[in-house]
């Protein structure tokens, strides 16, 4: 009988699907039933080849060899998976396969992975997609009952394969451009370049920010009610100090009278669900994890614990048929100090939910990151784990609670004919909010004086008058958590002739996907261009460098608009990817020639005195993972030197890891709080504290002779009795 072959796009979700569908037979990579053979990918197991598959010539970095404009371009099984891809091919290829149901993820990204696969294994079956945004059993078994056509989705695959070529057309020929034109270790990206332009431009805001004092003025009543100034247009600033003075003066020595007073019940829900930005953003804000360290994180509480959904999601809602689940999800989470407000939505139960927590047009590929159906165990978590599922765990509890209710007041008074207001609330109901113990960074808690009771045409007299000063403050440094949210809405970094691509943008979800910004991020700092400083990024001067020396088109998130717009033409059968391809390769010819053309020099800031054994020009200063190393300035030399390695040898004085510098006998181990000590001796040491040492091999020896000093002999007389017995 013919069996169907489903192709997952990572394990995890390979042996959901295996579940639902009965195939418990365990084999090499995948998993068996009667009907069903369920497989799997590791994300990409294809790639598209380097330059140097094509020729021999793009091996050595040339200027003259640019643009690299192969055709077609080629696909190589990526070395890192290659076993897994074999798994795949040999269940592709069995005989008894009738058909395939593709079951990767939802999106274009999902449908290359799978295509990918398919094609470099030279297979030409029948073709079914599975396309569900969540992967309960229950969306699983409904998603098999209406599986589509492969055909409707060719389309699709055709957009990403366009997305795909094109960046390797555009950001590897730019990449060779700009490191060959100005011998330097340089790069450029769709995505990276306008990223860093977006720290580039805000730092350009806070150089030329030009700090402005202003005054204010408040009144307070005998009773501790303090009154604000504002003017007809609500204003409370005011920015010359005469006009403040002169305010001052004649407000002095007169009664308060109070206008009237608003009394208003207001309602505020819960902030929505978490998608992978939000969580990254709240994660850096609050405990200062990075982008990539949180997605880490997020990664084992989803595969290896099995507590969060899956972590790569740009929606922060759930889909209808998760609403069903959510009674167990619950009871999953609702432990320890979750218990009680579980318990609680439990018994009141949960009621219809808005769109802003339930909307099926706004999730994506993946629904928002909640808890799973599988019970929790705490203690499995580590520190940063506990952290991460604490705060999806209370954005997830939060949701399902009531608002948040106070009764906010407000009193309008007059002083003469200036208007003042004073503003209190009083809490009715806490809400979603005890699930954060009153701890939720909220911007509405200004202005929460206790007010006392005051009526219409109250009149204060004595009423203290004073000049309050303050200044106004340059745009904050993007955090980690900051430059996320830019990527995922860059619009307000775009040119004003650029605008009508906002949409598009706002459409698409930004510059970069979920998956890829933390990895953007984390590339930008290893190559350089920013660094961080505490909790804030900074633009280096390669990465200022690199900006004037790039075309200006690469700088702007609106190539990757102009590109999206194409994109979504091809994935609607409108446009067609070979036309999209030629004018890629011609917008790749204009930004090697503009390179090319350019006069510019690059300046090495980490040039050092040091000259170069082989050629004789000054060596920089490189610092990389394993330690810091000189290199010549000539990359056509190529010549590289050690100067201090990182060691795992620790410091005995503050324990930190020591680098080794210099060679051969004058090898020195040196630590930052300024030990220092040479090869030789450390050894020597070492060798006297192994002697000191006692094994784990000594110790069970020694308590394996002691055994009869520890037994317990009035015991062994007595159960030897008994069994004489």
């Amino acid at each position: 009988m013919s069996k169907t072959l489903v192709l997952a796009e990572k394990p995890s979700v390979g042996r959901d699907i295996a579940r639902v569908l009965n195939c418990s037979k365990k084999g090499n990579g995948f998993m068996e039933g009667s009907k069903y053979i369920v497989t799997w990918a590791l994300g990409h197991l294809i790639t598209l080849a380097d330059p140097e598959a094509y020729d021999d010539k793009y091996k050595q970095w040339r200027l003259e060899d640019l643009p690299m404009l192969p055709a077609p371009l080629k696909l190589i099984v990526m070395k890192q998976t290659g076993k897994q891809f074999s798994a795949v091919k040999t269940q592709l290829n069995r005989k008894d396969v009738g058909e395939i149901v593709i079951a990767t993820d939802a999106g274009r990204e999902g449908e290359l992975v799978a295509r990918w696969i398919i094609e470099k294994a030279r297979i030409n079956k029948p073709i079914k997609r599975l396309w569900i945004s969540s992967v309960t059993d229950k969306a699983i078994r409904d998603g098999f009952k209406q599986l589509k056509p492969g055909k409707n989705y060719e389309n699709l695959y055709a957009s990403a394969v366009a997305r795909s070529e094109a960046d390797w057309y555009v950001g590897l020929n730019a990449t060779r451009a700009l490191t060959t034109k100005f011998n330097a270790q340089l790069s450029s990206g769709r995505v990276q370049t306008p990223t860093l332009a977006m720290v580039a431009a805000r730092e350009k805001e806070i150089q030329e920010f030009k700090a402005q004092t202003f005054y204010g003025i408040v009144a307070k009543t005998k009773s501790g009610i303090t009154f604000t100034w504002q003017d007809n247009k609500n204003n409370s600033r005011i920015f010359s100090k005469e006009k403040a003075d002169g305010l001052l003066a004649k407000l002095r020595d007169q009664s308060l009278k109070i206008i009237k007073v608003d009394t208003t019940l207001k309602k505020k829900h819960s902030p929505q669900l978490y998608d992978l930005t939000e969580l990254q953003r709240d994660a850096n804000r609050i405990f200062g994890f990075s982008g990539k360290q949180t997605l880490s994180i997020m990664q084992k509480l989803y595969e290896r614990h099995k507590v969060l959904t899956y972590p790569r999601t740009d929606s922060r809602v759930i889909s209808t048929d998760i609403v069903p689940t959510l009674t167990d999800r619950l009871r999953a989470c609702g432990v320890d100090q979750y218990a009680r407000f579980a318990k609680l939505i439990l018994q009141k139960g949960i009621g219809k939910l808005p769109k802003s927590v339930v909307d099926n047009a706004k999730v994506s590929d993946h629904h928002a990151i909640i808890p799973t159906e599988e019970p929790v165990i705490l203690e499995d978590l580590d520190d940063k784990e506990r952290k991460i599922y604490d705060l999806v765990v209370k954005r997830f509890l939060a949701v399902l609670m009531e608002a948040y209710e106070y009764d906010q007041t407000t009193i309008h008074a007059s002083i003469g004919s200036e208007s003042f207001t004073a503003k209190g609330k009083i809490v009715k109901k806490q809400g979603w909010k005890a699930v954060y113990d009153r701890h939720f960074d909220d911007e509405e808690e200004v202005d929460n004086q206790r007010l006392p009771v005051v009526k219409q045409h109250d009149v204060m007299a004595n009423i203290t008058i004073n000049l309050t000063t303050g200044e106004t403050k340059p745009p904050e440094r993007f955090t980690e958590g900051a430059l996320l949210q830019a990527m995922e809405n860059p619009v307000r970094y775009m040119n004003p002739d650029e605008k009508h691509l906002a949409g598009t943008l706002q459409k698409t979800g930004g510059i970069g996907t979920v998956a890829t910004r933390a990895d953007i991020i984390e590339k930008l700092f290893n190559s350089s261009y920013m660094e961080l400083k505490g909790k804030h990024i900074f633009i280096t001067s390669k990465g200022k460098q690199l900006l004037d020396l790039v075309p200006e088109d690469l700088r702007s998130p609106a190539l990757t608009a102009e590109w999206e717009q194409k994109l979504s033409l091809i994935a609607e059968g409108k446009l067609n990817k070979n036309q999209f391809i030629r004018e890629i390769k011609d917008y790749t010819k204009e930004v090697v020639q503009e390179i090319k053309g350019k006069d510019s020099k690059f300046k090495h800031d980490n040039m050092t005195g040091t000259k170069c054994p082989e050629c004789g020009k000054l060596m920089l200063e490189v610092n990389n993972k394993h330690g810091r190393m000189l290199v010549c300035q000539d990359r056509s030399c190529g010549h590289k030197k050690n100067i201090a390695r990182k060691t795992n040898a620790r410091c005995p004085n503050c324990h930190k890891r020591l680098e080794l510098r210099g060679e051969g006998e004058g090898q020195l181990f040196t630590c930052s709080c300024g030990y220092r000590e040479k090869l030789s001796t450390f050894n020597k040491r070492r060798e006297q504290e192994k002697k000191h040492k006692v094994s784990k091999k000594d110790v069970h020896k020694y308590l394996k002779n002691q055994d009869d000093g520890f037994a317990n002999n009035a015991l062994a007389e007595a159960l030897a009795k008994f069994k004489e017995k």
